[in-house]
C-alpha cells in the first residue's frame, strides 16, 4: 500500500484504487490512494510554508540537492524503468531512456539556476540604477499525464525547484508507481520537507480542487486539449497556466526524399509508445509520384513489427495503457471503415495467447485519408496512421495547416528551398526536417500553436524558467 508524500512524510489516506498491468491485468503493481480534497490542501498548506525557506535557499544548494535527484534516478534506472514498463506498458529500452533522459534534466536545471537574472536598463535621471530581478512564483501544481510519466514530471519539477518555487505534484491516476519513485529520488536529495509534495488521486475528485486552490500561483499541465481548457476556465485570473495539450501531427513525405529513411521515421513517431505521445505521427501526406511506392514500405514495415509486453526481448509496440483507451482507439478504426477509409494494415484487438490479459491493437494503416475524415482531424491517440496524397509542396502545406492543432510538423525532403518554406508557412510550434516528429531538446523551447497549447509559456531550455519565476523592477536613488 502506497502514501502521499505531504512535509516530507508518507501520510495514510482513507481510500485507495488498485493499480494493473496494462500488458497483463492480473498483475497488480499495488494500492495507491484516491485522494480527497481535504488531502490536497494538506499538501498546499505545507507547500506554502516551506517556500519561504527555500526561496532564500541559495543557488549551490538548491542545486546540489537535484544533482542528487539525478544521482539517485541514475542509481536506481533498472528498477524504475521495469515498473515503468509494468505500469504504463511502454517497451523497457524506451522507459529506460526514459529514466536517463529524467535524471538529465535534474542536471540540465541544476545548472541554468544561476542564469535566470534579471537586466539593469539605463536610467533617466542621475543616481539612479535602474535594474530587474526574477522571483520564484510561489506554489506551484504540476499536473502530468501518463503517457511520459517520469520524463514530464521531471522537466517541469526541475524547474520548478531550480527557480525556487514549492511544488504540488499530482501524477497521473494510471501510474502513479513512477511518481512514488521519482518522489523518493526527491526525499533522499535534501530538499527540505514540505518544498515538494505529491498527491496521489483522480483528476475528477481532486484536480479542480488544486488548480483553483487560493494557494496556487502558477500551474503547469500537459494533457488533453479538453481538460486543459477547463483548467483554463477554472484557475484565478491572478494564477498563472502553463498548458501543453494534444497534437495532430502531420509528417510530409516528398518525391526526392529517401523513402526508406522517411519510413522508418513515420513507423518510429507513429507506433513508438503505442501511438500514445502527443508529439506522435498521426497523419502521412505523400506526394503522388511517390505515394504507392511509398505505401508499399510503410504496410510491409508496419506488418513487420512485434506487438506484446515490453518486457520481453524483441518487443516493437507494447499494449494501449487502459481498456478505455483500447476502446477509444477501436471506436475511430470503426469510424475510418464507416466513411469509407480502406484499412490497408491491422485495426484489430489483439486478444488471444498471450494477448488475452492485456490491452493490444495491430498497429493500423488507413489510405488514402480525406481531409474531411475524423481521421485526418481528431486525435486518435493509438497505432493509427492515415495516408493521404499531395500533388504540390503548396497543397501539402495546406493539408498539414489544416488542423486545430498546432504541435509538431515535419518534413521529409533533399530541397532546401522546399525546407524552408515548410518552417516559414506551417502553423506548428515546431518543425521537424528529415527527422521524425517525436523527440525534444532539452535546451530549446517546446510547445504548441492553436488548441496544442495555450502558447502562454514554453517547456524546456532556459525559457521554461520564465514560467516559474515573476519579474521585479527595481528603482535604486542612491542620492540621499
Amino acid at each position: 500500500m502506497y502514501k502521499n508524500f505531504i512535509g516530507g512524510e508518507w501520510i495514510v489516506t482513507d481510500e485507495y484504487q488498485e493499480n494493473r498491468n496494462p500488458a497483463n491485468y492480473d498483475d497488480i503493481l499495488g494500492l495507491f490512494p484516491d485522494s480527497r480534497p481535504e488531502d490536497v490542501n494538506q499538501a498546499m498548506e505545507v507547500a506554502f510554508t516551506s517556500y519561504e525557506l527555500w526561496r532564500k535557499t541559495n543557488l549551490s544548494e538548491r542545486a546540489a540537492c537535484l544533482y542528487r535527484v539525478a544521482d539517485w534516478l541514475d542509481t536506481h534506472a533498472p528498477r524504475i524503468a521495469e515498473d515503468i514498463t509494468r505500469e504504463e506498458g511502454k517497451i523497457y529500452r524506451e522507459a529506460l531512456q526514459e529514466v536517463k533522459r529524467s535524471a538529465e534534466h535534474f542536471r540540465f536545471y541544476a545548472s541554468l539556476g544561476y542564469l535566470g537574472g534579471g537586466h539593469t536598463y539605463p536610467a533617466n535621471e542621475s543616481q539612479l540604477t535602474l535594474y530587474s530581478m526574477r522571483e520564484p512564483l510561489g506554489v506551484v501544481a504540476v499536473i502530468t499525464p501518463w503517457n511520459f510519466p517520469l520524463s514530464i514530471p521531471a522537466r517541469k519539477i526541475a524547474a520548478a525547484l531550480t527557480a525556487g518555487n514549492a511544488v504540488v505534484f499530482k501524477p497521473a491516476s494510471e501510474t502513479p508507481l513512477t511518481a512514488v519513485h521519482l518522489t523518493r529520488a526527491i526525499e533522499e536529495s535534501g530538499i527540505p520537507p514540505g518544498v515538494f509534495n505529491l498527491v496521489i488521486g483522480r483528476g475528477s475528485r481532486i484536480g479542480d480542487v488544486i488548480v483553483s486552490h487560493h494557494r496556487v500561483h502558477g500551474v503547469t499541465f500537459t494533457g488533453s486539449t479538453e481538460a486543459g481548457f477547463h483548467i483554463q476556465r477554472s484557475v484565478s485570473p491572478t494564477c498563472r497556466t502553463q498548458l501543453e495539450l494534444g497534437g495532430k501531427n502531420a509528417v510530409v513525405v516528398m518525391d526526392d526524399a529517401d523513402l526508406d529513411q522517411a519510413v522508418n521515421l513515420v513507423v518510429k513517431g507513429g507506433y513508438n509508445l503505442t501511438g500514445q505521445a502527443c508529439t506522435g505521427t498521426s497523419r502521412v501526406l505523400v506526394q503522388e509520384s511517390v505515394y504507392q511506392s511509398f505505401l508499399d514500405r510503410l504496410i510491409y514495415a508496419t506488418s513487420n513489427l512485434h506487438v506484446g509486453d515490453g518486457r520481453k526481448d524483441g518487443t516493437d509496440v507494447g499494449p494501449l495503457i487502459s481498456a478505455a483507451q483500447l476502446h477509444s482507439v477501436i471506436d475511430y478504426i470503426h469510424i475510418g471503415i464507416e466513411e469509407g477509409l480502406p484499412l490497408l494494415f491491422g485495426g484489430t484487438i489483439m486478444d488471444q495467447g498471450d494477448y488475452q490479459k492485456g490491452f493490444y491493437v495491430l498497429p493500423a494503416v488507413f489510405a488514402p485519408v480525406n481531409r474531411k475524415s475524423r481521421l485526418f482531424q481528431e486525435e486518435i491517440f493509438g497505432p493509427v496512421l492515415a495516408v493521404t496524397p499531395f500533388a504540390t509542396l503548396e497543397e501539402a502545406i495546406d493539408l498539414t495547416n489544416d488542423s486545430s492543432y498546432g504541435l509538431v510538423a515535419a518534413i521529409f525532403t533533399q530541397q532546401l528551398k522546399a525546407a524552408h518554406l515548410f518552417a516559414d508557412r506551417v502553423q506548428a510550434g515546431m518543425i521537424k526536417i528529415n527527422r521524425t516528429t517525436t523527440g525534444l531538446a532539452m535546451n530549446a523551447p517546446f510547445g504548441g500553436w492553436k488548441h496544442s497549447s495555450t502558447a502562454t509559456f514554453r517547456e524546456e531550455g532556459i525559457e521554461a524558467l520564465e514560467f516559474f519565476t515573476r519579474e521585479k523592477t527595481v528603482f535604486m536613488g542612491w542620492d540621499l
